[in-house]
């Protein structure tokens, strides 16, 4: 079955994010973590699914993404690649996977490939990270670019706040995005950066960007799931938008399984065998 506004149900796949930018296309992603949550976000219609590294906070109740281990996230890309068929699945390289050099990032890279059965990886980092990319290139691995607030490095920067805001930062940041798409990587994903750098951004490089709090302008947009389904409290930064409030439908259909359960009223005659 196709996605409520899909028609076209073949496999996503890199080179159809790149088809999509040419074509003036919006590019619509989200995150997911686990089996059922995938396939319900896959039969939605949406283009691509992160398998990210946010599970350390979202699942796992982590305060940064830094704990996540490659074993923790080839358990969540696998989970989520059994239940997808047409979105393009791109798993988070977890920190410490890739940063200690080129050899350890292609042994790992190869490793999430092999035993997720994802479609691409994601990867942290400019330039600093540029001749591991290309050695994940090499390997024949698709690999999507992150820039801008880059979560792994929390500790460097030490906080969320917007990047690229000053004319240095923004630059380099520019010049990264170029150096990353011209040595083959299928998009870019632009994290709290100032709406009319990440437009500069788009405009200058070939490959689609995924803007998340960088603006409209961008090819495409992600959000966590459970913070666009309402699942969690506390978080509101300006980029979100809520779709539902499934923390108040759930908090509810439990309290009255209980009230039911206590009540004596569940299971009735009809539920039992």
């Amino acid at each position: 079955m196709a996605g409520y506004l899909v028609s076209d149900n073949r496999k996503v796949t890199t080179h159809r994010f790149i088809e999509m930018k040419q074509k003036g296309e919006k590019i619509s992603m989200l995150t997911s973590y686990d089996y059922t949550t995938a396939g319900i976000v896959d039969r939605a219609g949406i283009d691509g699914i992160l398998v990210g590294d946010s599970a350390s906070n979202v699942m796992a109740g982590n305060s940064t993404t830094l704990p996540m281990t490659v074993d923790q996230m080839i358990y969540h890309a696998r989970s989520v690649v059994r239940a997808v068929k047409r979105a393009l699945v791109v798993c988070d390289m977890p920190f410490g996977s890739y940063q200690t050099g080129v050899h350890d990032g292609v042994v790992n890279a190869i490793r999430i490939m092999k035993e997720s059965g994802c479609d691409a990886l994601k990867m942290e980092g400019g330039v600093e990270i540029l001749d591991t990319v290309k050695a994940i290139l090499d390997a024949g691995i698709p690999v999507m670019a992150h820039l801008g607030l880059t979560p792994q490095s929390i500790n460097k920067f030490g906080t969320y706040a917007v990047r690229a805001k000053e004319e240095k930062e923004a630059a380099k940041l520019l010049s990264d995005a170029k150096a990353l798409s011209e040595a083959g990587c299928f998009a870019v994903t632009l994290e709290k950066v100032p709406a009319a750098l990440a437009e500069q951004v788009t405009r200058e490089i070939s490959v689609p960007t995924i803007g998340i709090g960088a603006g409209g302008k961008c090819d495409g947009q992600i959000l966590v799931v459970a913070d666009m389904l309402g699942m969690n409290q506390g978080f509101s930064p300006r980029f979100l938008r809520r779709y539902a409030d499934l923390n108040t439908v759930m908090t509810d259909a439990i309290g009255q399984y209980v009230t039911d359960v206590k009540s004596g009223d569940f299971p009735n005659e009809s539920e039992s065998y």
